[in-house]
């Protein structure tokens, strides 16, 4: 579970341990699509040669994936949420070297438990 800045709750289960889901709003989503530099290409080519970790194409995947991410928790803002379950990342290569990034899950609104 994760709770960010936004004080929105998120987590891949599909309930958040300690709340009851009193209103679920439906499915939230944020989309991102990134393509490759020339320089970051040139970069990571370099990096290839050495093996390993490509750094370069990482930092590209986890800011992708965090925008995403971001994305979701605004549209769950504008539906009045303050949570989402069952949340997940999908990752679709749209033409060579541009990257769509999805990040979905389902809108709730919890409260506290009394337990």
């Amino acid at each position: 579970m994760n709770q960010n800045s936004s004080n929105i709750l998120t987590t891949t289960a599909n309930a958040l341990t300690g709340y009851t889901v009193v209103r679920e709003l439906g499915v939230v989503r944020g989309i991102i699509v990134r393509s490759r530099s020339i320089i970051g290409n040139i970069g990571a080519s370099l990096q290839t040669l050495f093996g390993g970790n490509i750094t370069i194409y990482t930092e590209l995947c986890e800011q992708a994936r965090a925008d995403a991410f971001e994305l979701m928790l605004a549209h769950t803002r504008e539906q009045g949420g303050n949570a989402v379950i069952a949340a997940r990342f999908d990752a679709t290569e749209i033409a060579p070297g541009v990257t769509e990034v999805l990040c979905y899950g389902t809108a709730v609104v919890v409260e506290k438990s009394m337990n």
